[in-house]
C-alpha cells in the first residue's frame, strides 16, 4: 500500500507491507476490472490527428460538406480539449451521466462548425467515436494479466469490466483482438449504460449481473477521483489501484484511499492467491438477539403507554419524520386579488416585450392553464402507474401549457410572433413559476404543526418536507415566514427532484438525505392515492392521513376502515397536533 499526501496524490511508491489489508484478506465473489490502466497500458497517438481528421472530412464530403482537413484537425483537436475538462468536472459529481455518441460529435468535436455539418456527424457519432477511440490510442495488455485471467477461472471467481468509455464497442473489440474477451462474463461501459464513474451504479450493475453485490466484490481501476471514489460509494469489499498515467496526479484533491497501490497489475495475481475462500455461513450463536421484523417498527401509540423510565422511549422514536406540505404544514383557499395582481404583474411583463395583454386577459388564460396542469398531473399518474412519476418542469409548463392560452389572447393589430412569444415563457419560465407558485392561494400554518416540529427538535427525530409543487422556493419561502424552516432538516420537492408522489423516490430521497431507516419512519400527508402509496412503497413504517386537507372526512374513514385497501393508512387524524403521543411525545420544554 502506498501513503499518500495532503493533495490527494501518493507521494512515492512504498511496497506492500508482509501483512495482507484485512480488505483483501477473503476472497472475493467477482473480480471488476477497469479497462484502461488495468488491463490495458495505453499510449496516446497525436500522430494519427491528421489521419482522424481525413476520416471525418471524407464523412462530411459524402454529404456536399467540404471542410479542409488541416481545418478539421484544429476543430477536432479543440473538442478533444473540451471533452478532457467535462470529464474531469464529471469525477466531481456524486452521479454523473455519461454523454451520448450524439452529444460528444455534435456538441464537443461539431460545435464550430454549420449546423447541418453537425447533423451529419451526430448521425454517424457512434461509428465517428469507435473509429477515434481506436486510432489514436495504442493498447498493450499489461503485465500479469494473462496470470490474472488464468487464476481467476481457476478459482472460480467470474471477472466483469467496469470502464468509462465513449465506445464500448471499441473496448470489446480490443479485447476480441488480443483473445481476453470470453474471460469476461459481464462488460459494463458508461456510454452503454448512461452513467460514469464515479457513479455508484456502474459497479452496483455489473456486480448484479454476476449475481453478487459490491461488497463482496474487488474493484481495481488505476484513478483517485474516479475509480476509488467509485468504489467507496459502492461500497466494495476492497478497492485497488494498478499505477498508469494519470494515479499520482488527480485532477484536485481526493480524500478517499485504495486499500492497495501495485505498480503493475502482477500484484494482483498474488492477493487473489493469497485470498482465503469465503467460509460457510454459520448458524448465528445461541446467545444473539433475535433481528428486529422491519414490518413492526417499535413506535409510540403503537402499544400500551409506557414511562420513558420504564420503557426506554427512547428507542421508540421514529427514525424521521416525513411531511407534506400543501394540506399537512398549511392550508391554502384562492386568493382573487392575489391572482389578479400575478396576472397583472405577467400582462406587463408581456406587453413590454411586445406581447401585449391585459390582466384581464391574462386572468382569463390562467384557469385553462390551471385544467391543462390538472390534466398534466392526472395523465402522468395515470400513464406511470405510480413508479417513476414525472414532475413537470417550469420550461414546459410556460411553453407547452401556457403558451396557447395566452398567445390566443395577445391583442391588437400587433403580428405576433408564437416562436418569439415561446422564447420569451422559456426564458422566463423559473421567475414565472416561483411568481405563479406564491399567487395560486394563500397558505396558513397549521394548529399543531410548530408544537410538532419544536417537539421533533427536541428529541432529535429529523424531519422532512416532502411535497408535489411547482416552486420548491416557494415553499421554503412560506415555512421561513412562519418561522419553522430551521425546523426542517431536508426538502424534496417534486419540481426540484423530476418526480412527483405517488413515485417511491419522493420519500426515498428525503430518507437517503437524513440517513433515516424507512420501516421505522413515519409519513404524514392529506392524499391516500399519492402520499400512502409513495410512503409504502418506500418502505415507510407507519402512514398518517390528516382531516382538512385535499382529502374529504367520509373518503378517509372508508379508506381507513378498508383493511385490504393498498392506500389505507395507519392512522387518520384531526390535526398535527395528535402526532404528538402517537408516534412523538411532546418537547420535554412542554411536559408537565
Amino acid at each position: 500500500m502506498t501513503d499518500t499526501s495532503a493533495a490527494g496524490a501518493p507521494s512515492a511508491p512504498i511496497a506492500l507491507a508482509a501483512s495482507t489489508p484485512s480488505a483483501l484478506a477473503v476472497r472475493p465473489e467477482a473480480l471488476l476490472l477497469d479497462f484502461g490502466g488495468v488491463i490495458f497500458q495505453t499510449r496516446k497517438r497525436p500522430e494519427e490527428w491528421p489521419g482522424v481528421a481525413a476520416y471525418v472530412a471524407e464523412h462530411l464530403a459524402r454529404a456536399g460538406h467540404r471542410i479542409a482537413t488541416e481545418d478539421l484537425e484544429t476543430v477536432l483537436r479543440g473538442g478533444n480539449t473540451a471533452l478532457k475538462s467535462w470529464k474531469n468536472a464529471q469525477s466531481r459529481r456524486l452521479e454523473p451521466t455519461e454523454l451520448t455518441h450524439r452529444e460528444i460529435w455534435r456538441d464537443f468535436y461539431g460545435s464550430p462548425l454549420p449546423a447541418a455539418a453537425r447533423e451529419v456527424l451526430a448521425g454517424s457519432a457512434g461509428l465517428l467515436q469507435h473509429h477515434l477511440t481506436a486510432t489514436l490510442a495504442e493498447h498493450t495488455v499489461r503485465p500479469g494479466i494473462p496470470e490474472l485471467l488464468d487464476l481467476a477461472r481457476d478459482l472460480g471467481v467470474p471477472l466483469g469490466i467496469v470502464s468509462n468509455a465513449h465506445s464500448g464497442r471499441a473496448h470489446r473489440a480490443l479485447l476480441d483482438e488480443h483473445g481476453l474477451g470470453d474471460a469476461f462474463a459481464v462488460q459494463v461501459y458508461s456510454d452503454e449504460v448512461g452513467i460514469r464513474k464515479p457513479h455508484p451504479g456502474m459497479i452496483e450493475l455489473a456486480a448484479a449481473a454476476l449475481g453478487t453485490a459490491p461488497e463482496r466484490c474487488w474493484y481495481v481501476g488505476d484513478t483517485y477521483d474516479r475509480d476509488v471514489v467509485a468504489g467507496r460509494r459502492a461500497g466494495v469489499g476492497a478497492v485497488v489501484l494498478t499505477r498508469h498515467h494519470h494515479t499520482d496526479n488527480p485532477p484536485f484533491p481526493v480524500a478517499e484511499r485504495a486499500d492497495a497501490v501495485l505498480d503493475t497489475p502482477e500484484g494482483l495475481v498474488e492477493l487473489l492467491r493469497a485470498a482465503e475462500p469465503v467460509a460457510p455461513s454459520s448458524a448465528p450463536p445461541e446467545n444473539a438477539p433475535a433481528p428486529t421484523s422491519p414490518s413492526s417498527p417499535k413506535f409510540l401509540g403503537s402499544g400500551p403507554a409506557q414511562s420513558e423510565e420504564t420503557s426506554g422511549s427512547k428507542e421508540r422514536l421514529p427514525s424521521a419524520l416525513l411531511l407534506d406540505h400543501g394540506g399537512v404544514l398549511h392550508v391554502s383557499v384562492p386568493d382573487e386579488a392575489v391572482r389578479h395582481a400575478f396576472a397583472a404583474g405577467l400582462a406587463d411583463r408581456l406587453t413590454r416585450a411586445g406581447y401585449p395583454l391585459t390582466a384581464d386577459q391574462v386572468s382569463e388564460a390562467m384557469p385553462e392553464v390551471r385544467a391543462a396542469h390538472k390534466d398534466w398531473k392526472n395523465r402522468s399518474e395515470a400513464d406511470a402507474a405510480g413508479a417513476d412519476v414525472p414532475e413537470i418542469d417550469a420550461r414546459t409548463f410556460w411553453t407547452q401549457l401556457a403558451l396557447d392560452p395566452l398567445a390566443r389572447r395577445v391583442g391588437g393589430a400587433v403580428a405576433v410572433d408564437p416562436s418569439g412569444l415561446h422564447a420569451w415563457l422559456r426564458a422566463e419560465a423559473h421567475d414565472l413559476m416561483a411568481r405563479y407558485a406564491r399567487a395560486k392561494s394563500v397558505p396558513t400554518l397549521r394548529p399543531g404543526v410548530r408544537d410538532l416540529l419544536e417537539a421533533a427538535h427536541a428529541h432529535g427525530v429529523p424531519v422532512a418536507v416532502v411535497s408535489n409543487t411547482v416552486n420548491g422556493r416557494a415553499v421554503r419561502e412560506e415555512l421561513d415566514a412562519d418561522g419553522i424552516g430551521y425546523l426542517v432538516g431536508a426538502h424534496v420537492y417534486s419540481d426540484e427532484l423530476g418526480h412527483r408522489k405517488p413515485d417511491r423516490l419522493m420519500p426515498a430521497t428525503a430518507l437517503r438525505a437524513l440517513g433515516a431507516d424507512p420501516a421505522t419512519a413515519v409519513f404524514v400527508g392529506d392524499k391516500p392515492q399519492r402520499d400512502v402509496l409513495a410512503a409504502r412503497a418506500a418502505g415507510v413504517g407507519v402512514t398518517v392521513l390528516v382531516r382538512g386537507g385535499s382529502t374529504p372526512d367520509d373518503v378517509l374513514d372508508a379508506l381507513h376502515a378498508d383493511v385490504g385497501h393498498p392506500a389505507r393508512p395507519d392512522h387518520v387524524i384531526d390535526e398535527m397536533g395528535d402526532l404528538l403521543g402517537l408516534v412523538l411525545p411532546a418537547a420535554p420544554s412542554a411536559v408537565p
